[in-house]
């Protein structure tokens, strides 16, 4: 049966498996005999694109039969629980692990994730006691029923000098669309922009009436870069086409977009600061070729920028997989989006780069005065 249900289940779990997860099981398959080393070779080094990866492992354990298809599913389930659940697993014979596992989620909890979960989601108990305890040093979280959250992506993958291609960009793209979805925005999504179109792309979106109508906005900007700007698609050597990062908040400030006063503005820049050169991983670095007449407020508030190295430095990009920035961004509000404000989860990403001293990925003008809650689910 259990073969069985990995047949039923595989399409849901090439979709939703990410790189560490895949990476976990082949290790514990390789612990526990199921697979073989040259079997991990042919599933981690043969495959380069992660679908392909999830695709092989689980064709490659689902023919090995029932006992190494239980195997399979016992550690999916200590190891990713919300893809678990959301795969529709809930086999008799998986309870007690799964009681096991709940029984260690903490004080806090998870909510059941139901069939179309994806990440961790709050539990309503959870929402009540932060919005009770930190009323008044929380930001206001809209009803899911009445809001209209928005949020803006821009990825520069293709370039006018073809060797600027940044491979790997739209496996960006397609996990940041899905978490930004997950957490209830709709996402407006450009490809391949000039200096002068990410800059206009920015004010169309600023200037989007249902901003009226949200709690908060995510802009995502991912591209090659410099030390205070991203390149749009016809860069060449020199200073022509390149967006400067500051202009993000000039018109996004309180002034010029009223509509987000007062609410979160959350700015992920995906760009080199600097320029170095890289082997495995390929670097996104450049090739060597007033007054409102209402009421006085804080010009340039409520903003937090994460950008993905510190100034001068390069920020990495798997040629398949895509930048580390990104799958450790989607992998720390997968798991932890429920119980922690936006600085701290931002803090957990930093963290994962502790062993990575190559990159380290920096928060910038941050103007938050109060702590701001995704509150996935709510």
């Amino acid at each position: 049966m259990a073969a069985q249900k990995l047949m039923d289940k595989r399409i849901m779990f090439i979709e939703g498996a990410n790189v560490s997860l895949i990476k976990g099981i082949v290790d514990d398959m390789l612990d526990l005999k199921v697979l073989n080393e040259g079997e991990k070779e042919e599933v981690i080094e043969n495959n380069k694109v992660t679908r392909d990866r999830a695709r092989s492992l689980i064709d490659m354990v689902r023919k090995k039969g029932n006992s190494a298809s239980e195997k399979f599913l016992e550690k999916l389930l200590s190891r990713d629980h919300n893809l678990y659940t959301s795969m529709g697993l809930d086999d008799q014979s998986m309870k007690k692990a799964k009681s096991d596992l709940q029984e260690t989620s903490g004080p806090q909890g998870t909510q059941s994730a139901g069939p179309e979960t994806w990440l961790t989601l709050s539990t309503p108990e959870f929402i009540k006691s932060i919005q009770e305890k930190e009323a008044d040093s929380i930001y206001e979280v809209f009803d899911k029923r009445e809001r209209k959250r928005l949020a803006l992506l821009i990825n520069n993958v293709e370039f006018d000098n073809p060797k600027m291609k940044r491979n790997g960009a739209m496996e960006d793209q397609s996990q940041m669309k899905r978490l930004l979805e997950e957490l209830g925005y709709r996402v407006d999504i450009h490809n391949n922009l000039s200096a002068q179109e990410v800059e206009q792309a920015l004010k169309n979106f600023a200037s989007h009436e249902d901003h009226k109508l949200s709690d908060s906005t995510f802009v995502v900007l991912m591209s090659h870069g410099l030390r205070n700007g991203i390149c749009g698609k016809h860069y060449q050597d020199g200073d022509t086409d390149i967006f400067s990062t500051d202009k993000i908040f000039d018109i996004f400030n309180a002034k010029n977009c009223a509509a987000l006063r007062e609410k979160p503005k959350v700015i992920i820049i995906q760009a080199c600061r600097g320029s170095e050169n890289g082997s495995v991983w390929v670097s996104d670095s450049l090739p060597a070729l007033s007054d409102d007449g209402l009421k006085k407020t804080h010009k340039e508030k409520d903003f937090i920028c994460f950008c993905s190295s510190t100034p001068d430095t390069v920020s990495w990009r798997h040629p398949q997989e895509g930048s580390l920035l990104i799958q450790r961004i989607v992998e720390v509000f997968r798991q932890d989006a429920y119980h922690d404000h936006i600085e701290e989860l931002f803090r957990k990403v930093q963290s994962r780069f502790k062993e990575f001293p190559l990159q380290m990925p920096t928060k910038e003008r941050t103007t938050l005065l109060k702590k701001f809650y995704l509150f996935p689910g709510f």
